[in-house]
């Protein structure tokens, strides 16, 4: 059933694959070597057998003349011809003699396809040797030789053997023998198929550990394959060893990452409150210098909330971010949510609520942080007159919130990395409102934080929906 299995999912496999190519020149060489042995079988048992019956024919026809001329030392050359006929001809077997003026002297009296056998003499030219020739769709071996006795030219023998029958059961052989050439290959093929398939199994397996591991798990990750060939271990082993370089560095680049946004954080804010001291007692400043202090005060306050994201981004990875998850009526939160949005802008919030409670297990912070980060990502990227919506549904096993605008939207290029840490749709823009790129990253990494997920789904000038996908609390 494994085999038959392996064979099945044959299909499957692409055509570019390692597999494909050695399953297929291994077939294929297979296939040309059962080939070229079947054909060359039917070939020389084909030879065999005409081989055999020219022998006959040539045997017969040179002992012909030796027994004519012992039987006509007491008969007569008719009497003698009928005898030496009667004891050579079989049914398959045909014996005549013509004399010099082509009147036939003596014939077989066994076979009803004489008359007919005798007309070859119109069609073909009688060769000496035997040869096979196609007659009326019959296959017969035919030769015609001078008899002489005596060195005395009495007239013509021919001989004419009908292999028709042997023919058939020789078509019969080689059809059986390409039927089990063909049961043989395919026999192989499937073996070929399942032989391959195990011995790639590694490097499926390897394949499969590198799809899954992701950067939280590289320590972790670690392939196993103690079955495996010498050659694939080696590369299994190097693998392993990669993984390790790669968790040593991912770590040393969180503890960078977390370290140099802590160190920073401290004396911007610092920075920033003297810039806002300053700016509060700005009698006797000019215009120009209260722009300047303003906007050092802004890109400060900017820096600071990029740090802090940078931060928590930090803890996140490496598990050091703290959530107090407890159940949450989404209900309640979607609504606070959309309060405290509407306060910041004028665009109109439309909020679509299922008519049951629908309640998750999460921090209701930290969920907080991640749907007003998506409702002001879509204020950032549509304008007015165009309303933002969120909608609550419910499946059986999860809760969906959407947040859905009618901006821009996002090409399906972008939304395959609009999740990645500082990517940017569009770097001006982002400068422009006060963008970092880190918006969508921390949601993602705090709703996986919470068991979730993130999506979303795009088109250019038609805007995005972006779904939050939580898991149903149950008090069971």
């Amino acid at each position: 059933m494994n085999l038959l299995h392996r064979f099945s999912q044959f299909h499957k496999v692409s055509f570019s694959s390692l597999q494909f190519r050695l399953t297929l020149e291994l077939v294929s060489l297979s296939i040309l070597g059962l080939s070229s042995v079947a054909f060359w079988a039917g070939w020389q048992m084909e030879k065999n057998l005409v081989a055999a019956h020219k022998q006959t024919l040539e045997y017969i026809a040179r002992s012909f003349p030796e027994q004519l001329q012992f039987y006509t030392q007491e008969n007569s050359l008719e009497t003698g011809l009928e005898k030496i006929i009667d004891k050579v001809a079989t049914p398959e077997l045909i014996v005549w003699v013509k004399n010099s003026q082509g009147e036939l002297l003596a014939q077989s009296s066994t076979n009803h396809f004489l008359p007919e056998f005798q007309a070859v003499e119109s069609f073909f030219q009688v060769p000496e040797k035997p040869q096979v020739i196609k007659f009326n769709n019959r296959d017969i071996v035919l030769c015609g030789t001078p008899l002489m006795i005596n060195q005395n030219f009495i007239g013509k023998l021919y001989l004419s053997q009908d292999i028709t029958s042997d023919q058939q059961k020789l078509n019969l052989s080689i059809w059986r023998l390409s039927l089990i050439s063909i049961g043989t290959i395919t026999i192989l093929i499937m073996v070929i198929c399942y032989r391959i398939g195990e011995s790639l199994r590694p490097l499926k397996q390897m394949s499969e550990v590198a799809r899954v591991i992701s950067a939280d798990d590289l320590s972790g990750s670690k392939l196993g394959l103690n079955q495996a060939p010498q050659e694939i271990l080696g590369l299994a082993q190097a693998f392993n060893e990669m993984l390790l370089r790669l968790s040593g560095s991912w770590e040393q680049q969180r503890q960078f990452v977390g370290n140099v946004s802590h160190e920073l954080r401290t004396p911007l804010t610092i920075i920033a409150g003297y810039l806002q001291s300053v700016l509060r007692r700005s009698d006797n400043l000019s215009t120009h210098q209260i722009q300047a202090l303003e906007t050092a005060t802004n890109e400060t306050e900017k820096t600071i909330r990029m740090l802090q994201d940078l931060l928590d981004l930090a803890r996140a990875d490496s598990g050091h971010l703290h959530f107090r998850c407890h159940p949450i009526m989404l209900n309640t939160l979607i609504i606070e949510v959309a309060q405290m949005s509407q306060k910041v802008t004028q665009r109109k919030i439309n909020l679509t609520l299922t008519d049951e409670d629908v309640i998750t297990c999460a921090d209701q912070d930290r969920l907080q942080q991640v749907l007003i980060n998506l409702v002001d990502n879509a204020l950032k990227y549509s304008s007015p007159p165009h309303p933002i919506d969120i909608i609550l549904a419910k499946t059986t096993d999860s809760a969906l919130i959407h947040v859905q605008d009618y901006g821009v939207g996002i090409t399906l290029t972008h939304q395959k990395r609009i999740f990645e840490r500082f990517y940017r749709v569009d770097e001006s823009r982002n400068r422009s409102q006060n963008g970092t790129g880190l918006g969508l990253a921390i949601a993602k990494s705090l709703t996986e934080a919470m068991e979730g997920s993130i999506t979303v789904r795009s088109s250019p000038e038609e805007g995005s929906i972006f779904t939050v996908t939580l898991p149903i609390w149950r008090t069971s």
